[in-house]
């Protein structure tokens, strides 16, 4: 894979996160007023229960990724009808036990754990039963999109994902016309999960007309498909702790009230992560497919990987942190401009880090090597809880977002040592890929605006200046940072765009 190729496959994931989204903005207040408060939070509820079941995957979806694209960087194609299979197979038989296990959990979630007002308790009781049938559907779909996801058909995956994403909120806009409960609504996202499985199985098909032909299971690929996804698991569920626990802290040390005004700053930095998110999806693929192999592209990769993020994140937080207050107060009000401020600073270089590591993170696993980063969390967890205790006693929110960055720092630094270690063409490649360049280009930007925000006192000349020194840079970054190739490609993106504009 070059740079080219990598970053058409990061924009069809980020235009798979972004219509969603949109779709999302545009249709919950719709939702919400035709609701009512309490049902659109039992929905709400739904469609948190469904995220948190999709760990009863156990891995399996990653564990397929990476397998495939193993295979057809090998040329070992004669394997993937067996791992296709294999992997669907146990993927469906956990997607029954997780909707057993919902199902039989409902009642006491229903009546014990949510604080369901009276006369809405049949009503959600019978809305997450039907949801339990739903999970089978949602577990499978793990596998059989990674699949599609190892062979890098990025495009086939963001046309079901990005389509699924939205009908979680076109369902229910489009039933409240029609004086449809939830009932009713979680059983249309039933049949749309259905639907959505089914069309990426025609699309593995499609792409692998060999798995109609050749339905085969493997049991020798049991135990490395579940060992993978294991350790896949232990990061998926420590990996939320490690970002929510702060906010349980808070909660518990300080006030309710101070969640809130650390939550707000969070929520708004944090929805970048849709970018290093989308490149991570087309780097783990990538990285498989080479293994340890072709240990230079694996090198050019992962520069690449770096100096794009470097590029798109440094500007965009840079944005946030000298902006902080001024966001916060047009957003929210005066009120967390002047308590939240500074938490929205020290948040903005936790995601800015927490980018980067995106990238040793998923060279790691793709490597073979999903324990290392599982290990490192686990190592992580205690020390977090004793640090972020004391600095939230001391410094309150601020102590928090200070305790978030210093684990994420301590993640970084582990991250990106044991991928050096793990692949040390890696570190050569960052200097044959600009990287050096690219750093030094972030810094001079940063140090000039800062200076410009400080000369100039209104908002509006501060704007004006920063957009002047964000067009220099872009300059700089086209003459000096961007190879030849990526040149090329963005140019011809440009003019595509500019010609479907018209």
């Amino acid at each position: 894979m070059n740079g080219s190729k990598l970053v058409g496959n990061t924009l069809l994931n980020l235009i798979g996160f972004i219509l969603p989204l949109f779709v999302g903005i545009v249709t919950i207040p719709f939702i919400i007023r035709g609701l009512g408060t309490h049902r659109f939070g039992i929905l709400s509820l739904a469609w948190a229960v469904l995220i948190y079941l999709s760990l009863f995957d156990l891995g399996l979806g990653r564990a397929t990724i990476k397998f495939i694209s193993e295979s057809l960087g090998n040329k070992e194609y004669k394997k993937i009808p067996s791992i296709f299979w294999t992997s669907l197979l146990f993927n469906s038989l956990l997607g029954i036990v997780g909707g057993i296990a919902l199902a039989v959990s409902t009642p006491i979630l229903i009546n014990n754990i949510f604080n369901i007002p009276s006369y809405l308790l049949r009503e959600a009781q019978t809305s997450f039963l039907i949801l339990a049938a739903l999970v089978p559907a949602v577990v499978s779909s793990t596998s059989l999109r990674g699949v599609l996801e190892g062979a890098q058909r990025f495009d086939l995956v963001n046309i079901v994902k990005a389509s699924s994403s939205a009908l979680n909120f076109l369902i229910p806009a489009l039933a409240i016309p029609f004086g449809l409960h939830l009932p009713e609504i979680i059983f249309f996202l039933l049949v749309a999960r259905i639907g959505t499985a089914s069309i990426y199985l025609i699309f593995c098909f499609k792409v692998f007309p060999a798995l109609r032909k050749n339905i085969s299971l493997e049991k020798k690929l049991v135990r490395p498909l579940f060992t993978f996804g294991g350790w896949v698991t232990v990061s998926n569920v420590t990996g939320p702790i490690l970002i929510y626990l702060d906010r349980f802290l808070i909660g518990s040390l300080l006030t309710i009230a101070a969640v809130t005004f650390y939550t707000a700053p969070y929520e708004i930095v944090s929805r970048l992560w849709i970018f290093p998110t989308s490149l991570m999806m087309s780097l783990f693929p990538a990285f498989s497919s080479l293994g340890n192999n072709h240990k230079e592209k694996l090198g050019n990769i992962y520069a690449y990987g770096l100096k794009y993020l470097l590029l798109v994140m440094g500007p965009l937080i840079l944005i946030f942190v000298l902006f902080a207050k001024d966001i916060l107060n047009l957003w929210i009000g005066a009120e967390f401009a002047l308590k939240s401020t500074l938490v929205l600073q020290i948040l903005g270089i936790y995601v800015l880090i927490s980018s980067l590591a995106y990238i040793p993170f998923t060279l790691i696993q793709g490597v073979g090597r999903p324990d290392i980063p599982a290990k490192f969390h686990l190592l992580e967890l205690p020390i977090f809880i004793v640090i972020a205790w004391l600095l939230i006693k001391k410094f309150g929110i601020v102590g928090a977002a200070l305790a978030t960055s210093f684990r994420i720092i301590m993640d970084a630094i582990l991250l990106f040592g044991a991928s050096w270690k793990l692949v040390p063409s890696t570190f050569p490649a960052l200097a044959r890929n600009r990287i050096v360049r690219t750093i030094i280009a972030l810094l001079g930007l940063t140090s000039i605006s800062i200076s410009l925000v400080i000369l100039f006192n209104r908002l509006l000349n501060q704007i004006i200046a920063l957009g002047v020194i964000i067009s220099f840079f872009i300059v700089v970054v086209w003459n000096f940072i961007l190879d030849s190739e990526e040149k090329r490609f963005l140019s011809s993106a440009l003019r595509l765009i500019l010609k479907r504009s018209r």
